[in-house]
């Protein structure tokens, strides 16, 4: 087991749900996101997903269109966030997954990816643009290495694809709520998805909601329909309008309230 499937693990045995925060890695440059890795570490985060820039990334929506160009912009590279996480494992174990799209590892080489993501304490991969009845040799690869190659399903998921993902998925699977809308309406519609339904019926793999949660009282409802919740855009806006200067104390105190609400603990008076 990774360091992934382990924290998911002991989660479930104690009845904790997972907090999975989004950055874009080298927005708006690497130093930037050392600085606030450490930080949403110690905020109460419990998987991290790192945004690998890429040129083209078609299922962004603005916000994280505009953090990957300003990462490009830097030059940050799938070769540098590669480097930044084996950087960060010297002081801590805190369960890494990069999420980006497959041409930036065509580029790289998959199997070379794969040993030197391991090899840097990467412990999990989502390839947007990679469907699970496809890329067969990318999933061999990641299995060979340890790193859990998770997938996504949606409200729009069949029954044939979501079997498919379960058996072909490790790590959880991501489950992106294309409602995409806020507070209770958020909740209820998630209720009424025959999709999530039936894929948390599924014993293996946890499942993580993700899109369209900003606030932490959006995030304790869909805590309680899930394993996990993935909160993204917001704090990737947090950083934006406040800058590196103060964004990362900001994006920081912010990932505290979704960990505090994820978690089922109250406010900080």
């Amino acid at each position: 087991m990774n360091r992934i499937e382990k924290k998911l693990s002991a989660l479930r045995r104690s009845g904790t749900k997972a907090f999975v925060a989004f950055i874009t890695a080298g927005d708006p440059s690497l130093a930037t996101t050392e600085r606030l890795m450490s930080r949403l570490e110690g905020a109460g985060v419990d998987i991290l997903e790192l945004g690998v820039p890429f040129s083209d990334p078609m299922a962004d929506g603005p916000v994280v269109q505009r953090s990957s160009e300003r990462a490009l912009a830097a030059g940050t590279s799938l070769h540098k966030v590669v480097a930044l996480v084996k950087k960060f494992r010297r002081r801590s174990e805190l369960p890494i997954l990069l999420m980006g799209y497959f041409n930036p590892i065509h580029a790289y080489g998959v199997e070379q990816y794969f040993r030197d993501a391991a090899a840097a304490g990467i412990d999990g991969t989502l390839i947007v643009d990679l469907p699970p009845d496809e890329g067969e040799p990318v999933r061999q690869a990641a299995k060979a290495n340890g790193v859990s190659l998770i997938y996504l399903l949606a409200p729009t998921s069949d029954p044939d694809r979501i079997h498919l993902v379960e058996r072909k998925g490790s790590g959880f699977i991501y489950y992106v709520s294309l409602t995409g809308i806020t507070g209770a309406k958020l909740s209820q519609d998630l209720k009424k998805h025959r999709a999530l339904r039936a894929i948390r019926k599924n014993k293996r793999l946890p499942v993580c909601v993700g899109f369209g949660i900003r606030e932490p009282a959006q995030a304790k409802r869909v805590a309680a329909l899930a394993d996990g919740v993935v909160v993204g855009s917001a704090l990737v806006q947090k950083l934006e309008t406040e800058g590196p200067r103060k964004g990362v104390a900001a994006v920081a105190h912010m990932a505290e309230r979704f960990a505090r609400a994820i978690h089922g603990k109250s406010e900080k008076k």
